[in-house]
């Protein structure tokens, strides 16, 4: 016997024919003779719907009643889906985070997960029934509901997993697992049999969509193997998994993209120690996350140009605040542009490879793909390109670095 967590999200209980399907696809696995612990995400499009009114009422809505409004989504979907199980016969429960108890801290919209109290659905599972669990959401020391964030029922179901000690964590999406690139831009993207944490924390980065950076992470922290799989079919999904389980010998994993960066960059600037502080001090106690830095060289040795990418939504706070320091940095002009992606190839494999940055950047020169900017680490290496070479710039890379490459 196993004990297994399912987490279903917003598309596959869309709708009540798709919420029927997925308490016939939990019915099936718990026949098999598992436990079943069921995580659920709102109905596809209900959440933004919440968040809509709660703007029609204020731009500054209040958070803790905001995480009141936006939980009410996973509410209808997990006692919908129980009512479905019940209906077919088999023995379930639906639960809310504040039921269980999810304990989470105070940030509200964004909290994070302290303790799950087990007890109650060990018992409830330990008798043949299927708990079914609201993701999303938790309840603070303050006795306030939370919400976890974006990508938030995934990471209330890697949690789950943590904390029942389940032996899987199974994803349930609209798509049959993780591929090697977006396959709405190249229709050769082929799904990933296996990949690592650490691969799929660096694709998840750089713009994947399967799932958020943050369940990833508390996946590998734990060591909770998941499986992304899809609910429209039986096909085996994307196992992702701890890096012993992974064949080294393929060079790149997959390639992603993301065209929510920006690039900004400071001209004249004084190099002198200390600048670099004066530059980025203020935006990381703005929370302004900083992507790829380059320095020029100065040619005379007293002034440089200092370039940085950042999330797109963060350029108009990020230029309020380096105009606002401009004493301590003194520069000459600002240049902005909004109008860059960044494209990655990712692969374990890499670390024990020469030649692929090499091939990579040949491969975009060929195609007079122009690069803007570069970063790397040993299993990823990212280029910002303009935006409308994005779509090249992904087919190229696959086709030089195709599935299996090794």
């Amino acid at each position: 016997m196993k004990r297994l967590v399912l987490k279903f999200g917003g598309t596959s209980v869309g709708t009540i024919e798709k919420i029927k399907k997925v308490a016939n696809i939990i019915k099936k696995r718990f026949s098999e003779g598992n436990e079943i612990i069921v995580v659920v995400s709102a109905m596809s499009g209900v959440t933004d719907e919440l968040k809509a009114k709660s703007d029609s009422i204020s731009k500054n809505f209040d958070n803790k009643e905001l995480d009141v409004l936006l939980s009410s989504g996973e509410q209808v979907s997990c006692s919908l889906l129980s009512g479905a199980l019940i209906d077919l016969g088999v023995k379930a429960r639906s639960w809310l985070g504040w039921q269980i108890p999810i304990v989470t801290n105070d940030n509200y919209t964004s909290s994070q997960i302290m303790k799950i109290k087990t007890d109650e659905i060990l018992n409830f599972i330990s008798k043949k029934g299927v708990a079914v669990i609201a993701g999303f959401q938790g309840i603070s020391m303050e006795s306030r509901i939370t919400t976890l964030g974006r990508g938030g029922s995934d990471l209330s179901a890697v949690a789950i997993a943590k904390f029942f000690k389940a032996d899987s964590c199974e994803i349930y999406t609209d798509v049959d697992g993780v591929f090697t690139t977006d396959p709405s831009i190249n229709k050769k993207a082929k799904k990933i049999d296996k990949i690592s944490y650490e691969e799929m924390l660096e694709m998840a980065s750089l713009g994947a969509k399967v799932m958020q950076p943050i369940s990833v992470q508390a996946s590998m922290v734990n060591d909770i193997p998941i499986h992304v799989r899809s609910f429209f079919s039986e096909k085996a999904g994307t196992e992702i998994t701890s890096q012993s389980e992974i064949d080294y010998k393929k060079v790149v994993t997959g390639i992603s993209y993301s065209k929510n960066d920006a690039k900004v960059t400071l001209v004249g600037v004084a190099d002198k120690p200390g600048i670099a502080a004066a530059i980025f001090e203020p935006l990381g106690k703005n929370n302004i996350n900083i992507d790829m830095v380059i320095q020029t060289a100065a040619s005379d040795g007293k002034k440089t140009d200092v370039t940085f990418t950042i999330k797109r939504e963060d350029l108009p706070k990020t230029l309020k605040l380096i105009e606002k320091n401009n004493q301590y940095i003194n520069y000459e002009k600002i240049i902005r542009d909004d109008k860059v992606s960044k494209v990655s190839i990712i692969g374990a494999g890499m670390v024990a490879n020469p030649g692929v940055v090499y091939k990579m950047f040949s491969a975009l020169g060929h195609e007079q793909i122009n690069i803007l900017a570069i970063s790397t680490s040993e299993i990823k290496i990212s280029v910002l390109v303009q935006e409308s070479m994005t779509q090249k710039a992904v087919k190229v890379l696959h086709k030089k670095f195709p599935p299996g490459f090794r």
